[in-house]
Order: C-alpha cells, then structure tokens, then sequence
C-alpha cells in the first residue's frame, strides 16, 4: 500500500483518510427507509461521473492521503463494466472495501479474490424470507444467502449491515448474534437515521443499550473489544463466540470526535458528512481540466464536528434537505 502524510484535514485537526464512493443511484432492490415511498429522479447519465473520472478522482484523494476507498450505491454492482473499475482502483495502492446487497456478488468474487478486495458488508436486515421481502420489495432473498455463503466460504472478511426498526426486524437481534457462534463474521446492529422521504421516527429506533440488553439476556456475558482507530462501531463479542458483533449508534452515542470519513456522490459532489446539506462540486471543475486538490482541501475546513450541526437533536428541517440514502450513498 502507498503510504501518504494525511493532509485533508478539517477544523478539528481530524485526518480524514476514508472514501466512499457512490457508483450509482440505481439499486435492484427498494428498502423503505433508504428510497423513498414515491421513489426518486435518478441522475441523467451525462451527470454521473464516468469511470475513468472515478479512477482519475480516487486518484487525487490517494495522494492526498486517503488510503482506505468504500465502493458503495445504490448498489456498486449494478455500475455497468465494475469489473473493470475495481481492477483499475486496486492498482492505485489502497485498500478496498465494498457494501452490497450481495444479489449479483457471485459474478466478482473471482475477481475479488484476485485484486484482494476482502472486506465486504452486505446490507441484511433480516434473516426471514417473507420479512425480506417486505422490506426490499423484491424476491432476492435465496440468491442473497447463497451469496453470501459463497464468501463465506472463501473466507472473505463480511460483515452484516442490519437497519434495527422496531416492529421490523428488532425481534431477531439474537438470531444475528447466533450467527457469530461457530462463524467469522460480524453483524452490525445500525441504529434508523433520518434521510430526507425515509419517514423517520426515533420511536422506531432500537438503541444501543436497548440491543446490548437483548443480546445479554439470551447469551450472558458480553465482551467489549478494542475498537480501531475510527471505527463507526462500538464492538462486543458473546464470549464463547468465534464472531463478533458491531452497533453503530449515530443517533444515541455519535462517533464524530475521530471521524476520518468523506463522500463521493456519483454526480461528483464531495459531502463532509452523511448529514450534510452543503456539498462541493468536484465533476465540473475536474471536467473543466481544472486540478481540485485545493477545493478539496478548502471544502473539509467546512465540516461541523458533529451530524452537521446536529450535536443535540436531529431536526427535520435539516435532513429533510439532505439527499434520500440511496442518492447519498450507503
């Protein structure tokens, strides 16, 4: 891996060596609470960003220390010739990693295997059939776990991205935690955020204590295990487990303070936070043969130190003028 000094760094002295990259609005499934009811108006082609620009704008981060590229959508897989793209990102030296509903997963995990992309999160929120399909309004569910066994198999570093919505799927948080028994594998239990069309009510929301109190009831003790520098997660393990587990409480316990994360929407605009209203062009001046390492540099001295200003609350006037998730990124 090509190390770099970090030098995209925000008001708070905060490195930021982390980017997600969104390759496309487009998804194959429709979660509620990430698209919108009366769905979205998908970006026109000529407004996403090509592949050589992702290439060209990945390279420009990696040599302002970004070392660590998220490749995320809608779903990435669906990017027409991301074979090709993936391939290309691998040879810039940094490390890839990948969040997916896993529907299509089979057709790269070769690939995968070949260019070393081993980190992958697949976006599960439950391990019922019928359930699934309510939630994603398609019948992907027998292809999905088979996908995922296959990664499994090959020894991939997976980790389960479940949105926790009570009334959902809160009544199988055990049933995840099982799954780390006789497993390498890591669910993380996403507190529901508020995106703009998502509805979103913090009734609805399952807290981190509320999640730590299940899993301890069922399974005993409780492990709490070192958390990497910058992790979105707090990390416990059922002791006795060969897995573990993950919660990302972004509502009830923020995880700003070492935030080291920037957004690449697929129309080329940077956001400093998954939160953020305000967002920096970086396709057009790029289009415009200009060099945006110095907009890029200006834009993060921007960034609040916490959910874009949300320190206390979340307020509806402010994210409802944010992207829905699916136009964000996941």
């Amino acid at each position: 891996m090509i190390e770099k000094k970090p030098q995209i760094l925000d008001n708070f002295g905060r490195p930021h060596t982390y980017l997600r990259i969104s390759l496309t609005d487009r998804c194959n499934l429709r979660c509620f609470y990430c698209m919108p009811e009366e769905g979205i108006e998908l970006m026109e082609k000529p407004s996403i960003m090509t592949l050589e620009e992702i290439i060209e704008m990945t390279r420009t981060f990696r040599d302002l220390g970004v070392d660590t590229v998220r490749l995320t959508g809608g779903e990435p897989l669906v990017r027409k010739n991301f074979g090709y793209l993936v391939e290309e990102l691998a040879k810039l030296g940094v490390t890839l990693k990948l969040t997916t509903n896993g529907i299509v997963l089979d057709k790269y995990l070769d690939l995968f295997d070949k260019i070393g992309l081993r980190k992958i999160n697949f976006s599960l929120d439950t391990l019922d059939k019928a359930k699934s399909i309510f939630i994603t309004k398609r019948d992907y569910y027998e292809r999905i776990m088979r996908n995922l066994e296959m990664a499994l198999d090959m020894d991939m570093d997976i980790k389960l991205n479940i949105v926790l919505i009570k009334g959902v799927n809160d009544n199988e948080i055990n049933d995840f935690i099982a799954l780390t028994k006789d497993r390498n594998i890591t669910p993380k239990f996403i507190e529901f955020m508020p995106f703009k069309g998502n509805k979103w009510d913090w009734s609805k929301g399952v807290s981190k204590d509320e999640i730590l109190k299940t899993v301890g009831d069922k399974f005993g003790e409780i492990e709490t295990l070192q958390n990497p520098k910058h992790s979105t997660s707090t990390n416990f393990k059922v002791k006795g487990h060969k897995g573990s587990f993950g919660i990302v409480s972004t509502i009830t316990n923020p995880f700003c303070d070492e935030c080291n994360r920037i957004r690449l929407t697929a129309d080329g605009k940077m956001k400093n936070c998954l939160f953020a209203t305000s967002e920096t062009d970086l396709l057009t001046p790029m289009r415009n043969g200009e060099k945006i390492d110095k907009t890029i540099l200006e834009a993060i001295k921007s960034k609040k130190h916490s959910r874009d200003g949300m320190d206390v609350k979340m307020d509806a006037e402010h994210y409802e003028q944010n992207r829905s998730m699916i136009s964000i990124g996941g």
